[in-house]
Formats: C-alpha cells, structure tokens, sequence
C-alpha cells in the first residue's frame, strides 16, 4: 500500500507543477500586465516645447483643485463659450493659460478672465475657428489672458491686447515649416482680417499671435515693415457683431478702457449648484 502511494505522489508531482508553473509568466491579456508605453516624441505633441511644466494638463488639474471657486469659474466661462457657439475651436482649459514666464513673475499659471472681457475672446475665436483652423489645420493655445501685472512683468506691450482678452499666443499641432505656416496665415489675414479686424504677429519657430483688437501685422520685431505679409493693409471695414458678457448685441469692438490693477479673484459671478465636476469636462 506505501509503495503504490509512493508512486502516486511521484507521478502527481509533475502534473502539479505542469498546472502552477504558467501562473509565473504575465499574461498579456490581463489587467497587472502592461508593455511600457513608447516615449513621446515631437510629433505626438508638436506644443509641448511652448509649454512650461505647470501649464500642462496635470498643473491645469492641480490648479483647479487648488481653490473651491476655481470651478464655478471655469464652468460660467465654458458656459458662455458654448452659449456664442466658440467652447469647441480649442478646449477651453489651454485659454486659461497666462504667460510662459509666469513661474518667474511669481503669478498663477491659469487665470480666468474677467467676465467683461469674454466677448473679445469670442471674436478672436471665430477668426481662429473660420481662417486659421482651416488653414494650418488645429492649434493650441499657449498663452491668453495676462492681467496687467503679469504682462508687464513678462515683458508684454503697455497696450497687449492679451491684458483685456482680445489675444491668444497659438501653435499648430500638425508638423509645418515656419515659412509655410506664415504664408498660410497671412494668405488669410489678407484676404479677411480686416473683417474681423485682426492682428497678426510671428515669434520664434512656430509660435504666433492672433487677436481682434484692429486690423495690423507685425514680425518677430513690433515694427509693422517686420511682417512677412508684405501687401499694405488697406482701411478696414466693419467688425462684425459680438455679443457682450450680459448678451446685448453690439455693433463694433469696444475701445479698449485703461486696466485697473489685478484682483486675487476675478469679477463675482452667481455660484452654481456645488457637486463634483471633472476639470476636463465636456472639453
């Protein structure tokens, strides 16, 4: 009886270890097992090289859940967006971007903008969602509203359009040399700036300027002859309507107001319901 249990433990034993020994090797198909992500490149994220750590999407998330206010804000401001038909030319989070230089100035890496100030973002938005998307394909911004501290201390203009909301800083996000991204876009300004009155600027590489203050161009240097859209700008014609922040209809871009020194908030709007609201959504 020993030696037929014997010579069963002995034949059982390679059975058993026929049956544990695969559980050693990771399943591909299971949820513990991943291959390691390729690293990015510059293709994948062509803006990623305009854009300072804490301007990204995770400082974007540290920063909304920085202050409880932070999403009623953003939530009014989406709201309005989607209200004049533009929260889809750009996800709205990357328009809440401020400088480059933001760290350095001591200031916040994401701002909303005053209410007052929205209806001008809308009119650089339809210019960027009618001429510029379809010229060069998508863009992301960079930079937007600067609060009059901010833009002094990052080096912006004493009149920068970026102060009262009427400028977004833009990178495409499909590969294009310089020269054929400025020939595209001033094909466009050219042909329906005016209408819009727009403002055209070129930085380093392939970061540009765009706002709707009135109709001009310039370079890397502020001089208007810096341009590379060389044909004179005739006198411009009538904007078409924006609507204000209160909904009223007004027939031309307002002059821009003196600025007032920045506030730790921005103007007061009705809170919303409180409940738990994804940073990213319906972006």
């Amino acid at each position: 009886m020993r030696l037929l249990a014997l010579l069963l433990l002995l034949l059982a034993a390679p059975l058993a270890a026929q049956l544990v020994a695969p559980a050693a090797e990771p399943n591909p198909g299971s949820l513990l097992y991943r291959p390691p992500a390729p690293p990015p490149s510059v293709i994948d994220d062509p803006a990623a090289a305009y854009i300072t750590a804490g301007q990204d999407e995770t400082g974007y998330r540290a920063w909304f859940a920085a202050q409880p206010w932070h999403a009623t804000y953003v939530k009014a401001f989406n709201d309005y967006l989607t209200t004049y038909g533009v929260a889809d030319v750009v996800p709205t989070w990357e328009l809440l971007r401020t400088a480059t230089l933001w760290k350095v100035c001591g200031a916040q890496p994401f701002e909303v903008a005053p209410s007052s100030d929205w209806p001008h973002v809308v009119q650089t938005l339809r210019y960027v969602r009618d001429y510029v998307v379809p010229a060069i394909g998508p863009v992301e911004p960079v930079s937007a509203y600067r609060n009059p501290t901010l833009n002094r201390c990052a080096g912006g203009a004493i009149e920068s359009a970026h102060q009262d909301f009427h400028a977004i800083d833009l990178v495409p996000l499909r590969p294009i040399a310089r020269n054929q991204l400025m020939e595209a876009l001033c094909a466009a300004h050219l042909r329906r700036g005016g209408d819009y009155q727009v403002g055209l600027g070129f930085y380093a590489f392939v970061r540009f300027h765009v706002d709707s203050t009135r109709f001009r161009k310039w370079g890397v240097s502020e001089a208007a002859d810096a341009s590379p859209c060389r044909v004179t700008i005739a006198s411009a014609p009538k904007p078409p309507p924006i609507a204000s922040a209160n909904g009223i209809v007004v027939e031309s871009t307002p002059t821009p107001q003196p600025t007032t020194p920045a506030v730790p908030a921005p103007t007061v709007i009705t809170p919303v319901t409180a409940r738990p609201v994804d940073p990213l959504a319906p972006l």
